[in-house]
């Protein structure tokens, strides 16, 4: 018998210690993340410290350099991570299978309920405002994330309209604003509202009342009278 010739294939390499630098990526750029958007809600984009944010993510100063290149850029990335995290939570509400009226009123309650969850949403966007948000301009990747959400908001609105619970020529954006709006304000205002007024507005009985009225301001809105 003729002798073997040796095999001329080389042998396949592992993907494993590729997927785990992978791995190690998304878990440094996610620490980084977390410990950025900590340090951009207590100190605005001016008073944020790379150091500060390096020591909070227990990673070498370098490394955020080496994924987000300055702190503007790791900025532009912490309003995009915060854009994608309430619009995912809001996309679990599932609003399509709710009838209109019941789905304007869930989205009135999540975005008043997010926003007292989450409030350095709020001041990342009040930094976002003071630098004209030109972070945001910036970025394809937050207008993709919030188009779907005012896309799902019309179709509520055509369903309410078509099934004659709603009235027509309702601008879904607009309701958005007001919508979002009502909180904001509330929220971001609730420490000189309070004083001037002379009541407490967060405690549980004024934010029950709060959001009872906004749900019935957004629903007198819409609803075809």
């Amino acid at each position: 018998m003729p002798a073997a010739q040796p095999s001329t294939r080389k042998p396949r390499r592992s993907s494993a210690p590729t997927q785990e630098k992978l791995r190690d990526a998304e878990r440094s750029q996610a620490a980084i993340l977390a410990a950025a958007m900590q340090e951009f809600a207590q100190h605005g984009l001016g008073g944020a410290r790379m150091d500060a944010i390096a020591e909070k993510a227990q990673l070498n100063k370098r490394l955020i350099y080496y994924y987000f290149q300055d702190k503007d850029q790791l900025f532009q990335a912490v309003l995009e991570q915060s854009y994608r995290e309430i619009r995912e939570q809001e996309r679990a509400l599932n609003l399509e299978a709710l009838e209109p009226a019941a789905a304007m009123r869930a989205l009135v309650e999540f975005t008043w309920n997010y926003y007292i969850a989450h409030p350095e949403f709020m001041t990342l966007l009040n930094s976002a405002n003071l630098h004209r948000a030109r972070h945001l301009k910036n970025s394809q990747r937050a207008r993709a994330l919030n188009s779907p959400l005012i896309e799902m908001l019309g179709d509520i609105l055509e369903r309410g309209r078509k099934s004659g619970q709603f009235r027509g020529g309702i601008d879904a954006l607009q309701l958005y604003i007001s919508i979002a709006g009502m909180s904001y304000f509330y929220l971001s205002n609730n420490p000189t509202l309070s004083a001037i007024f002379g009541r407490d507005l967060m405690s549980p009985k004024a934010r029950s009342e709060r959001l009872s009225h906004m749900g019935d301001v957004i629903l007198g809105y819409v609803l075809r009278s």
